[in-house]
């Protein structure tokens, strides 16, 4: 196996970061670009490590969430950033955050829990849509009659709103931070069209 000096080990995991432009870990660095090189997982989060003291104070951030480290640019530009885009960042009913809220903050749930919480039932589509986009999942069945589905959240959850783990959620007796959590995510444009009376 070839040798690589501790810049060039920095400059290729910058650079596959940004290619990437998704989260990876270091295993899937170690087994891809880095799988030619005689280099140690320690080596590569020393790297790591190294890379987010250089951008520490940058437009862009080179952080760990729960599906592994990623770039992304700091909240504090997201609204200077907006008209960059093509599309507006997504836009979700009131029911889906509250439904996504209450799996988040009480996981694993059946959709009878949800609906005792909110106080109203919750349309087939609201769960499908958040199934769709990976961030609940079916982790079981709740031994009661009818056998319902329990649903949790999934990394893919957490990477998304920039969460490490489940535990980093902000208290439920802190509104603002719930609300910056769960407003309108100024990242890639996608759109999600709901009706806001589910």
């Amino acid at each position: 196996m070839s040798q690589i000096n501790p810049q060039q080990l920095k400059q290729l995991i910058e650079a596959s970061l940004f290619v990437l432009a998704k989260p990876t870990t270091i295993k899937a660095l170690k087994e891809t670009v880095l799988s030619d090189f005689s280099v140690s997982r320690a080596k590569i989060k020393a790297a790591i490590d190294e890379l987010q003291q250089e951008y520490q104070g940058r437009g862009v951030q080179l952080v760990k969430v729960a599906s592994g480290y990623r770039f992304q640019t700091i909240a504090e530009l997201s609204p200077f950033l907006q008209p960059l885009w093509q599309e507006k960042a997504p836009k979700y009913s009131r029911a889906t955050i509250e439904t996504l809220a209450v799996i988040a903050y009480r996981q694993p749930v059946t959709r009878g829990d949800i609906e005792f919480v909110r106080g109203v039932a919750i349309s087939s589509q609201i769960i499908k849509s958040l199934n769709d986009r990976n961030w609940i999942k079916v982790v079981g069945h709740k031994e009661v009659p009818g056998r319902p589905a329990l649903y949790a959240t999934t990394s893919e959850f957490l990477s998304y709103f920039g969460l490490d783990s489940i535990t980093e959620l902000p208290s439920l007796s802190d509104p603002e931070s719930l609300a910056a959590l769960f407003s309108t995510v100024k990242r890639a444009p996608e759109k999600i069209e709901e009706s806001t009376n589910e």
